[in-house]
């Protein structure tokens, strides 16, 4: 069966012929509903090039953080369900990380498969001719767009002779570059021990060795031991680290909860902003409140979140807080490593979903940042739709996504078209305060000035000889502290 393979810059390549086809299962319910027009045999038996995938240098070097090799690298994925659009898409997204990750990517290929091969993931034959494809191009990585099992990235590693990887260590391994703060590193090593403890493997007779006991004397003096091999070793070393990891995180969460209490006491409604990675949550972070947040063209560029403080039109006082991005398969590793800092999603009042208008399917990023919200909890808080990047996006697809999305808010944080209709939204979508007061507050309790200005929302305010006058709608706790002071309503 011949095989026509597309180069990346879109001109045909007269491929060799591919290996047979393996033969055909044909007894009564193998695979019936697959093979009824489903899956044709040349699409289940050959790799297709997706296009576009090739990195072109300055796009690498324009990236100051990358200042490590830069790894050549093979994509290739196996894609079961959907169409080939999707199959693309994602690919297309794994080629985002692997860039972002500091990679050169060289080529891109899907297989259609009833299922992953449990063996090498894309089979024995179509791995070999991934080999051929790895030695022609130069390539030193193979990088998977799926989780792997531990045996299928052994096996995989034996015949291509590179060095596999799955999606899981790419996103793991471009949250460790990013990571900042003393949490962000501690979230991200324990993600990565986590995913590493099953992969433990002895390379030749590495971690295999075992330490001479008392009796034998075979590993000599100072080694003689219990007879733990190298691997029972590193285990044990890994999940003492894990658990040093958990109680430092449980200390460094303390802090955040201090800080989340306060602000509840206080009655100031949280926001926060959550979405697809580099869907622009910083961008617009910065253009509601001049925060400065670090705002880069790479996926997960903001690990750590950051809360600031915002201003509705009519005066009203909320946080804003930016997260992580999501990402679709996004590892559960991390879900579990960096729960802490998803709770300012679950603890907040209204969620911004910031959807990147400009992607060309952005209603899978949409239900890939849901899923994400039923794991951790936050299905329930009211969400808005923030529709980004209009300025960049196709109308078609913007249309669509006002007809499936009528009350969605279309916004641009580059240009800034659209912010004000945003702040009116959100003012919409807050809690409302209970109370509305008149006092005359004394120049001597600016304190409680200072508070319903932060807190509430001031219809009104005026200096007399006797004090400060404010009319406003105030949380109830504030309320109580004001009681003394109120006035007849004007």
């Amino acid at each position: 069966m011949d095989m026509t393979r597309t180069s990346l810059n879109g001109h045909a390549l007269n491929g060799a012929s591919a290996a047979a086809a393996a033969p055909v299962d044909t007894r009564p319910g193998v695979d019936d509903e697959l093979d009824r027009g489903q899956l044709e045999l040349q699409d289940r038996h050959a790799l297709r090039r997706v296009q576009g995938l090739s990195t072109e240098l300055h796009d690498i070097t324009e990236v100051e953080y990358r200042s490590l090799r830069l790894e050549r690298v093979v994509l290739i994925g196996v894609w079961t369900t959907g169409t080939q659009q999707d199959a693309d898409n994602s690919l297309l997204e794994l080629k985002q990380l692997a860039e972002t990750a500091g990679a050169l990517v060289l080529e891109g290929l899907t297989q259609r498969r009833s299922r992953p091969d449990p063996a090498t993931y894309v089979g024995s034959g179509k791995a070999a001719e991934l080999h051929d494809i790895v030695e022609s191009t130069g390539a030193d990585t193979v990088i998977c767009d799926g989780e792997l099992a531990p045996g299928q990235l052994r096996q995989l590693e034996d015949i291509v002779k590179v060095k596999v990887i799955d999606r899981t260590a790419l996103i793991l391994d471009i949250f460790a570059q990013h990571a900042r703060s003393k949490e962000g590193k501690a979230q991200v090593e324990l993600a990565q021990l986590t995913y590493l403890l099953p992969r433990l493997r002895g390379w030749g007779e590495a971690l295999s060795r075992q330490a001479g006991t008392s009796g034998g004397g075979n590993g000599g003096v100072g080694l003689r031991g219990p007879g733990e091999t190298k691997l029972e070793t590193d285990r044990r070393r890994i999940n003492t680290r894990m658990a040093k990891l958990r109680r430092q995180l449980s200390h460094m969460a303390v802090a955040r909860d201090v800080k989340r209490d306060r602000r509840r006491t206080r009655q100031v409604p949280a926001v926060a902003i959550a979405g697809y990675t580099n869907a622009g949550k910083s961008s617009l972070l910065n253009r509601l409140t001049g925060a400065g947040v670090l705002v880069e063209d790479a996926l997960f560029a903001t690990l750590d979140p950051t809360v600031r403080r915002a201003r509705t039109p009519d005066g009203r006082g909320f946080t804003l807080s930016d997260t992580v991005g999501f990402v679709r398969h996004l590892p559960h590793q991390l879900v579990e490593a960096f729960r802490s800092t998803l709770e300012e999603v679950t603890d907040a009042d209204l969620i911004l979903h910031v959807v990147d208008g400009a992607h060309p399917d952005p209603e899978q990023q949409i239900a890939s940042v849901r899923q994400v919200f039923a794991e951790i909890g936050a299905s329930d808080i009211p969400e808005l739709i923030v529709v980004n990047k209009v300025d960049a996006a196709d109308p078609l697809l913007l249309r669509q996504l006002r007809t499936r999305y009528p009350d969605a808010v279309e916004v641009s944080a580059h240009t800034g078209a659209g912010v004000d209709a945003l702040l009116r939204a959100i003012a919409g979508a807050l809690p409302t305060f209970d109370r509305e007061v008149s006092v005359l507050l004394p120049y001597d309790r600016g304190d409680l000035v200072s508070r319903v200005h932060q807190e509430g929302r001031i219809l009104s305010e005026e200096h007399t000889g006797e004090g400060t006058a404010l009319h406003a709608w105030v949380p109830p706790l504030l309320a109580g502290q004001l009681d003394r002071y109120v006035t007849a309503m004007r």
